[in-house]
């Protein structure tokens, strides 16, 4: 539809808008000028007319610079409707239908006011029907958050029984820059054992460019290796990745965004740092600490075993030993000072779990 054929339409629909507000209001128009002025039938319809006639003149005149003002305004919105993203669309389109439907309500009860009422009525469609869609837009992420948690029995999920199993797997799961830097989160999820959506905040992007760019060679390449697990994750792992691009200007910790963002979208944090798991846990938030995990899954060590390791170091205490599982785990070996260097076997006489992971305590079998 060309611009001429446009401002033909608006040039007939502002002149009939003409007409029907001259007609709305020629019956207290006539008794006006009858009474007050005397004047006959035949003039005060002569006056409507010319008025009828001087509206649309005015139509015709605002036509032109209308059209223009509103093919620019067209063009620029269809430029931004083309870069926004298919949920930015489809929230923005449920934020108008929510507004328009507010509107309704309120036009219907302001549109009975004489002479203004219908104007007002326009401005109020208007008026909610941009803030709805400006509303959906900018929470894109809560309203798909809210949808697909409509039908569960509970969104923050019971703690016992299948609704909790259901409910980890279908939470998003949002990462930690620590966890990122780990690397290990990567391997199990090429295990199985976790499931999408892994949600990966924009504020956790900058903080890894923030240690990859940094003048220290050891940040700078836990930065980088940060920056490769998440290209390993979004490329290779057969998982849903999502990019989250919400902030939040008032708060300065990135730990404290990541939970506020967990609450939001009734996800859960996956992480390997243990303050930032105190503090989740306080606020409500469900933690996945790899560390405790990877405690869970060691190999049960009972007093009385009897198992071969290689003393490193010297211990705190005096004559202590100290020797290391393949997955990491400490071995405190008792009088084990004099066989640093040496690979020796140690029965296991007691086993400690702490914050921090587990420790073994044994003796030289030899001995």
């Amino acid at each position: 539809m060309n611009e001429g054929l446009i401002k033909k339409i608006v040039w007939l629909l502002f002149t009939l808008l003409g007409v029907a507000l001259v007609i709305s209001i020629a019956p207290a128009l006539t008794m006006l000028l009858m009474a007050q002025f005397g004047m006959s039938t035949t003039m005060v319809l002569a006056i409507e007319i010319a008025l009828a006639l001087v509206l649309a003149l005015i139509s015709w005149l605002i036509a032109g610079p209308l059209v223009r003002a509103t093919m620019s305004a067209t063009r620029k919105m269809e430029g931004k409707l083309q870069k926004m993203s298919t949920q930015d669309l489809l929230s923005g389109a449920i934020g108008l239908i929510i507004g328009l439907i507010i509107a309704f309500f309120i036009g219907n009860a302001v549109s009975g006011l004489p002479i203004v009422g219908t104007v007002i009525a326009v401005f109020v469609y208007l008026i909610f029907g941009y803030l709805g869609l400006s509303l959906g837009v900018k929470k894109r992420e809560e309203l798909v958050a809210f949808i697909s948690s409509l039908g569960k029995e509970n969104n923050r999920f019971k703690a016992k029984g299948k609704t909790r199993a259901e409910g980890y797997c279908n939470m998003p799961k949002v990462l930690d820059t620590s966890v990122i830097i780990d690397g290990r989160i990567a391997d199990i999820c090429k295990t199985g054992f976790v499931e999408g959506p892994l949600v990966i905040p924009n504020f956790v992007l900058e903080e890894l460019r923030h240690i990859a760019d940094s003048s220290d060679a050891l940040k700078r390449a836990k930065g980088r290796r940060g920056l490769d697990m998440l290209n390993i994750i979004r490329k290779e792992l057969d998982i849903e990745v999502e990019i989250s691009s919400r902030d939040y200007d008032d708060i300065a910790e990135v730990d404290d965004k990541l939970v506020r963002l967990a609450q939001e979208l009734y996800g859960c944090v996956v992480t390997n740092d243990y303050n930032l798991n105190k503090v989740a846990t306080l606020q409500g938030v469900i933690v996945l600490n790899i560390n405790e995990l990877a405690n869970a899954i060691k190999p049960v060590v009972l007093p009385g075993e009897k198992m071969v390791v290689t003393v490193v170091k010297d211990g705190k205490e005096q004559n202590q030993g100290v020797a290391y599982l393949d997955d990491g785990t400490m071995i405190v070996v008792e009088n084990g000072r004099r066989f640093i260097g040496e690979t020796i076997e140690v029965e296991v006489t007691s086993v400690i779990q702490t914050n921090a992971g587990r420790m073994i305590f044994g003796r030289p079998v030899e001995e």
